[in-house]
């Protein structure tokens, strides 16, 4: 079954379709994916899921030990797509209209003028978003899922490409503001990152050095942003067969009835993933199937991106979380016993 797709989508992906077919918007993204792993070394897992979060137009929260290449992910995806970027350092005495935007008194003629903020950008690095108070979470939250701000009975509409890379320090809790459950809903994605391994660490390293000697990774010509558009489409014009979305729903509701695929997972969750959560895990199923080559998906896309759509959806109880019991572990306990196609 096909997904109902925005109509603006096919009229976007018109204006590209005579000079790239499905196959070379495929290939022009498997040669971003390159470009990015040449930049970003030892992550390809945070790579591939960055470019799910654009094709499946959703975004992500990340999660990471300082210097691991977030930021620089940010500005390579920007510098390889016909785009611009804003880093945003989120800190404890931000203002909402520091992020939105704010009217400026113009004395010569006594009017206000709307001044726009960062958000006003294609793609935005939230940075430690947890550090900032929830007025101002709350307002980025808000840009995310209407993409508009408003200011002054006004409203503004964000650009047509938007997305949000937010990031969270896990080292550092005092004087944070954790997210609320019901705002981390918001997020296409939460990804974690890990330490790279000897070898990327050692290419790391050289690759720097190689900078500082005026070596750079060039993307070449930038991608327009109407191939993004028109990737888009096709990703979620991905064929999934009725079995496939039989198997990605009853996987949603099993983390809310864990119960019934093991006694031993009685009493564990305290809520489950929301139908937002069924709505990702469509959509980003898709989008990995389509990056993995294929016009159809299967269970094994599922499984695939189901920790990152669904870790930050379910909350645990108490009970559950001082037995030592995490979302990822549950959901890999799901993944073995919820029956497939």
């Amino acid at each position: 079954m096909n997904s109902s797709l925005d109509p603006a989508f096919a009229r976007d992906a018109a204006k590209v379709a005579p000079a790239l077919d499905n196959e070379a918007l495929r290939r022009a993204f498997h040669r971003l994916a390159d470009y990015m792993n040449h930049c970003i070394l030892g992550q390809p897992a945070f790579v591939e899921l960055l470019l799910v979060a654009v094709l499946a137009d959703g975004h992500l929260l990340v999660e990471g030990a300082p210097g691991l290449a977030k930021t620089k992910a940010i500005k390579a995806l920007a510098k390889a797509i016909d785009c611009d970027d804003q880093r945003i350092q989120f800190t404890p005495d931000l203002l909402p209209s520091d992020l939105t935007g704010t009217d400026i008194y113009r004395p010569e003629d006594g009017s206000f003028r709307f001044q726009p903020g960062p958000v006003f950008h294609n793609f935005i690095l939230a940075d430690e978003i947890n550090r900032a108070p929830a007025k101002v979470q709350a307002a980025l939250l808000e840009a995310m899922a209407e993409r508009q701000v408003t200011v002054g009975g006004v409203t503004y509409a964000l650009p047509r490409l938007f997305l949000v890379m937010a990031t969270q320090n896990p080292i550092e809790q005092e004087g944070t503001y954790p997210l609320p459950e019901a705002q981390l809903d918001r997020f296409l994605l939460q990804v974690k990152i890990a330490y790279p391994d000897l070898d990327a660490e050692r290419a790391i390293l050289r690759l720097v050095r190689g900078e500082a000697k005026g070596e750079e990774v060039s993307f070449g010509e930038r991608l327009p942003q109407t191939a993004i558009f028109a990737a888009r489409q096709q990703a979620l014009a991905t064929y999934m067969s009725e079995g496939v979305e039989e198997y990605l729903l009853q996987f949603v509701f099993a983390t809310r009835t864990p119960e019934l695929y093991g006694g031993d997972l009685a009493g564990t969750v305290a809520f489950g993933a929301s139908p937002r959560g069924t709505i990702a895990l469509d959509r980003c199923a898709r989008a990995h199937a389509w990056l993995r080559g294929r016009d159809y998906v299967t269970p094994e896309d599922v499984q695939a991106i189901a920790k990152a759509v669904l870790r930050h959806r379910i909350l645990l109880t108490f009970e559950a979380q001082a037995e030592g019991l995490g979302t990822d572990e549950l959901i890999d306990i799901l993944i073995s016993r919820v029956p497939a196609v």
